[in-house]
Parts: structure tokens; sequence; C-alpha cells
């Protein structure tokens, strides 16, 4: 059934895409919240001026996300809903709150800083309980009584592995922020914030590091069919550790102005996550929840598959040319990188 597995390929394009920049996003946040206060080295300019054209395109992979679930996997949909709705529900509240405190936080002024804080602790909340879903998509939290599913709360608050995945999602995320803020920084000449950043992400890299591997030991108790799995792609995840050593090594090279390629470290992070990322997806196959829900059960009629990939392939068409043109302008524009003030400077 190869038009089920062309469907989850194309969720998972969207989990990682959104999953990058979000993490980015909301690492973003909370640097400025952070470093608010030290106005010398302009780290919380620099996280401004990256948040603002942003934040409002990340979200819109929020909406691509959920309509892909429901209409190329309609029947997993139940399940889905029925499990997720209390942390589905809070993460839309912390988002609805981070939006709306990170709007205000530009425009009340006498009121700037406990805007930001507020947005800047729940964003970093927002990525621990997204990466909660994969835990719960394990099955080992799923009650079923009478031909109904519920989440046992409980059981995932008091497991190891929750609390893993947790720790990973919040250090992936200012470790992956870090990095891009250190790009953005040393592309808009802004050497002092670039320090700054560079000194996070070679701290933070290592504790992203071993969350993984706290991750991979949880797993190997908890949910050892998925850990087998992963480790038949064993070649992969040595692959992905490569890329993370060059991310590392990045910071340390020799550079014409300042030490460090921060360029070449994102884009070597960023693969080694794509590369983790398929090797557990991979090993997550056939399930969408174990043991349950695969996407041969879960798959939509065919014939509606055909029409909505062909609407998926006719919008990317449409609008990836744009995002590309975005992020050059983005990281490109001269007046942009190196505008000496800021609407949203501390």
């Amino acid at each position: 059934m190869a038009d089920a597995y062309l469907a989850i390929t194309v969720l998972w394009g969207f989990v990682f895409i959104y999953a990058v920049m979000a993490t980015m996003d909301f690492g973003a946040g909370f640097w400025s919240m952070i470093y608010i206060n030290r106005t010398k080295t302009k780290a919380t300019t620099i996280a401004n001026r990256y948040l603002s054209p942003t934040w409002e395109v990340t979200n819109t992979f929020v909406v691509a996300l959920v309509v892909a679930v429901y209409s190329m996997f309609p029947n997993g949909a139940y399940t889905l809903g029925t499990v997720l709705l209390i942390p589905g529900s809070l993460i839309l509240l912390l988002l609805s709150i981070r939006s709306a405190f990170l709007v205000f936080s530009h425009i009340a002024e006498e009121y700037k800083k406990p805007l930001t804080y507020i947005s800047g602790i729940t964003g970093i909340l927002i990525p621990g309980l997204l990466i909660s879903v994969l835990p719960i998509t394990h099955g080992n939290f799923i009650d079923r009584t009478g031909g109904r599913e519920t989440l046992n709360l409980l059981g995932l608050f008091t497991s190891g592995n929750e609390y893993a995945f947790f720790g990973f999602a919040i250090s992936s995320t200012l470790f992956l922020s870090s990095l891009l803020l250190a790009d953005y920084s040393k592309a808009s000449e802004e050497y002092d914030a670039y320090r700054v950043y560079r000194r996070d992400a070679i701290l933070l890299g290592p504790i992203s590091l071993l969350m993984a591997f706290l991750i991979m030991f949880s797993l190997k108790n908890e949910s050892n069919w998925l850990y087998k799995n992963m480790m038949e792609n064993l070649p992969l995840l040595f692959l992905s550790l490569l890329f993370f050593l060059l991310g590392g090594l990045g910071l340390f090279l020799p550079s014409l102005t300042v030490r460090g390629k921060p360029r070449l470290s994102v884009i070597a992070i960023t693969i080694q996550y794509m590369v983790a990322s398929y090797v557990y997806g991979r090993a997550h196959l056939p399930y969408i929840v174990y043991p349950n829900v695969t996407i041969h059960s879960a798959f939509t009629d065919p014939n509606s598959f055909h029409a909505v990939f062909i609407t998926y392939i006719v919008g990317f068409a449409i609008l990836f040319p744009g995002f590309i043109y975005f992020w050059s302008l983005f990281m490109n524009d001269k007046r942009y990188l190196r505008q000496k003030k800021s609407k949203n400077s501390s």
C-alpha cells in the first residue's frame, strides 16, 4: 500500500519543518526574555529582530499539520483526538497566550518586560508539551475499556521516557535557537551578541546530546519494540552523531572576523536532526499509535488521498518559492540585518 507510505512521508515532512522552525522561534522568544536586561550585548535586540517576521509564518505549519492528519489519516483521528485532548488543549492555550503577549510586548512599552517574560516562559513550555505526543503514541499510557480510549495522565507524568523527551525538547529548542541567533548575529555584525549565543550553543549542545541518550535508555526499558527497531538503523544513528560533531566543530573553526562558522553549524545540526528523526519515524512504522492504529488502518480512501495529494503539490508549488524568497530576504537583506536601531531593542 504505497499510498499510505507516501502520505506518512508528507506528514513527516510537515512535522520536521514545523519542529525546526518552531524550535528556533520559541527559543528566540526565551533568549529575548533572558537577555532583556543586558542591553550592551544587544542579544535581546537580535532575538526580537529575528522574531518579528518569523513567528507568524511558523504557526501556519500547525494548520497544515492538523489538516494533513485529518485529510490523509481520518480513521486515526478519533484515537488521536481523544488521547491528545488534554495536552492538545494546553498547547493551543499556551500558543494563544504567547502570541497575544508577544504582540502586546511590542505595543505596550510600559509593560514590555512582564509581557516578554510571560511570552518567553510559555514559549519554552510549548515544545515540551508538543514532544509529549511522541511518548503517548508509544501506547503505554492509553487505557482501553469498553471500546473507549483514555489517556493515563498519571502514568505519563511518572514516566522517565516522558521526562527524557521533555528535557530533549527544551534543550534542543535552546540549542538550535542559539545556533541560529549566533549565525544571525554574525551576519548582522553584532559581534557581542554573537559571542553570547555562540557560548550558549557550546554549552547546550552536549546537554541536548545527553538528553538524546537518555531517550534511548528510557525507550529500551519502556518501549522496547521501538528501541529494537531503531537499533536496526544503527549506522544512520552514527551518521547523525557525526553531523552533530561537525556542527560543534563549526563553532570553533577560524574565521575572518570572529571565531566560528555558525552557518555551517546550523546546516550540520539541521541535517543531524533530520537523520535522527528519520530513524525514529521509520522505527515507529507502521504504527501511528501503538499497537492498534497503523498507517494502513487509519488511511483515507485512495481516491480522496490522490485529490488531497495533488492539492498539496499545487499548494507547495505556489508557496515554497515564496518561503525561499522570504528567508533569503530575511537572512541577506543588509538594510534589515544591520539596522542600528530597532523598535524591539531593549
